[in-house]
């Protein structure tokens, strides 16, 4: 009987794993397109309300934003307050992108944009106020980070758990190996591939970040639920975290709550936060640092609290132990 409702299990468990990493990877991926995607206009207000009208014919695509001049236009791509502008000037429209952004949506405008002004019979300048490097124009090499990433944090949190390290040393532990992995990781980026081109050690300590928010999330429900916490934030990370961060397209690009569910998850966090302190001096970092800081900091205190609970428990059983153990007095006469 045991060993067919074993049988069962792995029959059944197979394939419905399969489909959930197939729905979790294939599905958004089928699904791109702008949702709400920030777009600014700049110019006249007469040129700039037919633009709004070309747009809003893609309803729901696009999230205009209204500037007045090519200056402020450029100042919200590079506060990422856009992802791309297009601004009418005397000589002809003009299309200003950020590839460090997204890649891809920085050739969605590209191709959205073209065709709106070769069916007006006019030309279209594109100008890359934020671009990619040289060495990784299309981006790849910073969406391909997040796993490698999720990865160590996993392995990091795995070791101490089954290592058997608790409280502030596990802690220790954590913080020492994510700090590294962050200084490894920004060397190899930044200075030998050159793929990363901001402040080193914000980047260092973008990728250390990263990668504690997972280890610390591992090693805490482990102390609390026991070795099962491992599988749990393993599959939050691996099927959920890694297919919804959005790290080679954008969040916007993804179904409703798909986007904004991966950004409240460490690997999508983490690539936002990479951008913005690789290629836009940090701006819009706020809110994907203060993600991946609460995931950090409540792994961390999970991982005290359950060895806290487990001393709790030993001190109780012993002193229980104890009393029990007392001889029983008997009574004079």
């Amino acid at each position: 009987m045991a060993t067919r409702r074993r049988l069962l299990a792995v029959v059944v468990l197979v394939p419905l794993l399969a489909a959930l990493a197939l729905w979790a990877f294939a599905w958004p991926a089928a699904r791109t397109a702008p949702r709400d995607l920030p777009l600014g206009v700049a110019g006249p207000a007469a040129a700039t309300a037919r633009l709004e009208q070309q747009f809003g014919r893609h309803e729901g695509a696009f999230e205009i934003h209204r500037f007045a001049d090519e200056a402020a236009a450029r100042s919200a791509i590079e506060n990422r307050d856009v992802y791309g502008a297009v601004v009418v000037t005397p000589e002809g429209p003009e299309l200003l992108t950020a590839s460090a952004a997204s890649p891809v949506v920085a050739q969605l405008l590209r191709q959205a944009v073209t065709e709106q002004a070769a069916a007006q019979g006019s030309g279209m300048k594109t100008v890359d106020v934020v671009a990619t490097p040289a060495s990784d124009p299309r981006g790849a090499a910073l969406s391909s980070s997040v796993l490698p990433l999720a990865l160590a944090g996993l392995v990091a949190g795995a070791l101490v758990t089954l290592l058997g390290l608790r409280g502030f040393r596990a802690v220790a532990a954590l913080t020492v190996a994510a700090a590294l992995v962050g200084i490894v990781a920004a060397a190899l980026a930044h200075s030998w591939l050159g793929v990363l081109t901001g402040d080193w050690w914000a980047e260092a300590g973008t990728l250390g970040l990263a990668t504690l928010a997972v280890s610390a999330a591992v090693a805490g429900l482990a102390a609390l639920v026991g070795p099962a916490g491992i599988g749990a934030v393993a599959f939050l990370v691996m099927f959920l975290g890694n297919p919804f961060s959005a790290a080679a397209s954008a969040p916007q690009l993804l179904p409703d709550p798909v986007g904004t569910i991966g950004q409240w998850l460490p690997p999508g966090a983490s690539a936002t936060l990479l951008r913005s302190v690789s290629f836009f001096d940090g701006a819009a970092a706020t809110g994907p640092a203060l993600t991946l800081a609460w995931w950090a900091v409540l792994g961390l205190g999970a991982v005290v609290l359950g060895n806290a609970l487990k001393e709790r428990t030993k001190t109780t059983a012993s002193a229980s132990g104890s009393a029990s153990a007392e001889p029983a007095l008997t009574p004079l006469g």
